[in-house]
Order: structure tokens, then sequence, then C-alpha cells
């Protein structure tokens, strides 16, 4: 007997393509069953971004029977990892943990290999770290708008370091210099670490960096901060006002963690594990535990996180191309 029209058009299907057509009928199946055996969380950097990843494992290991297992694979920028993570099977057994650099690297090379918005599903937004704009004391400036007016009349000037060409303090920066239109000198380091090391010596005016890195400094009054580069006052320095009370509110620059699975990963999995990231995330241990690293939890649905990348891949996305840059 002869095979019906859409059964051979089935079977002519490529297997990504037939996972994606059956997915949809089988996810509630998967998702009651899921996980039935390790899940694997690549890592791009080790930094707070491995710290986030092994915090999750704690909690998101017991809920759901199976470990979490913190696989690094460094190198490219992020991008061994992004690439991995984006060509594994869309099965739920295979996470990346990601950060800023998944959705800028794209945008200084073309050819990193990859799509953030297109090859990934988002599951949810797990941390983020508020950036802060920190002068030398030398700087004459006690405010965001105060630095604008000296930076105005001195073109040129004053110098800003960062951890390399397209890092997000780089990227911050530059965001800045477009906003107000003016001209800052770019010193680029190996690292934010060490443009910081930069400031304190005096060799650079201004360093955007995480506020949790700062604070210590701000404190003993080796730095002067001037503004939080988020919606909301960092819990590291909460007496320092957000760019948005700077009015300044497009200024936003966040160091995040946000875990993506490969496209096509099915609907009731990624819920699942959305539902489960939030719960841990929040949960008063870990919170205490990311409050101790400046970091606070996330939230939201998956489509929140998806708008999220978005908005994030289009700010910087416009940056680069404004500013000309491309990767070293």
């Amino acid at each position: 007997m002869s095979n019906s029209p859409a059964r051979s058009a089935t079977r002519m299907l490529p297997a990504a393509a037939l996972f994606a057509v059956l997915a949809p009928s089988v996810s509630p199946a998967l998702a009651q069953s899921y996980p039935s055996r390790p899940i694997h969380v690549i890592l791009p950097f080790s930094g707070s971004t491995d710290t986030v990843a092994r915090l999750l494992a704690t909690r998101l290991s017991p809920a759901l029977g199976q470990q979490l297992v913190p696989d690094p694979r460094l190198g490219a920028g992020g991008n061994i990892a992004h690439r991995a993570a984006a060509e594994a099977a869309p099965d739920g057994y295979t996470l990346l943990m990601a950060a800023p650099p998944v959705v800028i690297n794209p945008h200084l090379n073309p050819k990193a290999g990859y799509d953030p918005l297109r090859d990934f599903s988002a599951v949810a937004l797990l941390s983020s770290i508020p950036n802060v704009l920190v002068v030398h004391p030398r700087i004459a400036a006690a405010s965001l708008a105060e630095l604008v007016q000296l930076a105005r009349g001195a073109p040129g000037k004053l110098t800003y370091g960062s951890g390399g060409v397209g890092s997000t303090n780089h990227l911050a920066a530059e965001l800045l210099k477009s906003m107000t239109r003016t001209d800052i000198l770019h010193v680029p380091y190996k690292s934010a670490t060490v443009a910081l090391t930069g400031l304190l010596g005096g060799e650079i005016d201004i360093v955007i960096v995480a506020a949790s890195s700062a604070a210590p400094y701000v404190k003993d009054g080796r730095l002067r901060a001037l503004a939080v580069l988020d919606a909301k006052r960092s819990s590291a320095m909460p007496d320092v006002p957000t760019s948005a009370e700077a009015r300044m509110p497009q200024l936003l620059a966040v160091n995040w963690s946000v875990l993506l699975a490969p496209a096509g990963t099915p609907r009731a999995i990624i819920e699942k594990l959305n539902a489960e990231a939030v719960k841990a995330m929040n949960a008063p241990d870990l919170r205490e535990r990311l409050a101790a690293i400046g970091s606070e939890p996330g939230s939201g649905s998956p489509e929140d996180t998806a708008a999220f990348l978005r908005r994030e891949s289009e700010q910087w996305g416009k940056v680069i191309r404004e500013a000309g840059i491309k990767a070293e």
C-alpha cells in the first residue's frame, strides 16, 4: 500500500523542522516527564555569570529532580558558548547562561555565527547588577549634569576607561557621549577591573563599572559616584541618584544574566524552567547571596525576557552603528 501524500511530505522534512511541527502536540507530555536526565548549562564567562549559574543550580537541581551541570565554554568573547548553545538540540537539556555580549557580539562582528533573537528561546531574566558612573575626585563635577557641562567645555580632554572595545562599559560611555553630544576620549583596558584600577591611580577621569565593584572606593572617598545607570537605585550605593533622576532616563546600562534555550524548545518546557528559575532566584537565601555580589534577582515571563533582550539588542546595536565600533 502506498504512503499518503501527507505522510510522504512529513518524512521529507528535516529533523529540526519535523520537531517544530510536532512540538506543540508533544509539549505537555514532555513537560510532565521533563527532566529525565541532567541539564547542561553552558557558561560563556567566569566571574558573575558563573556565580549566578551555580547559585541557580543549588535551588533548581532539587526542584527539578535532576542536576544542573555547569559547562564552561570560554573564549572568543563568549561566541564559542553562544554558538554551541544555538546549535544544541532544542530539548531542554542544553541551556545558556547569557550576559550582555550575547546581544552585543553580532553587532560588532557579522561572523559571530548566531542570531541572539532568532536562534534562542528566552527562558528567564535571572539577575542584574547596575553600573555606576564614577569619576576621579580631581574632576570638578558633583553630578552627571556638571560632568556633561565640563566635557562640553573641553572637548577631547576628559578620558574614560573601559574593559575593552565592545564591552558594556565601553558602549555605555559611548551612549552617554551620543546622548549629550560630548567628546570624551576612550582608553581601553584589558578588563573593567583594570580600568577601575587605572581610575584609582589617576590615569583616567571616568569609568562606568558595576556598582558593587565601585562601592568600597566611593565609600572611602577615593572615587565619586555621579549616577547609577539603572531605573532604580542600587542597594550597593543607595544615596547615588539614578540616571533618570539626573534627567537622562535613556542612559541605562546593566550587567545581567539571562537563561536561554535553543530556539524550538517546547513551550511547556520553557514555562516550567521559567517558573522554577524565577522562584529559585527570588528565594530569601539566594536574594541574600545575590546581594553580597551587588546583584538583584530578576523576574517576569519568557515574553518579558524576550522583550528585554530585543531592547538591549536594539540599544547597543544603535550605539555600535553610530559610533562605528568594530570588533578587534
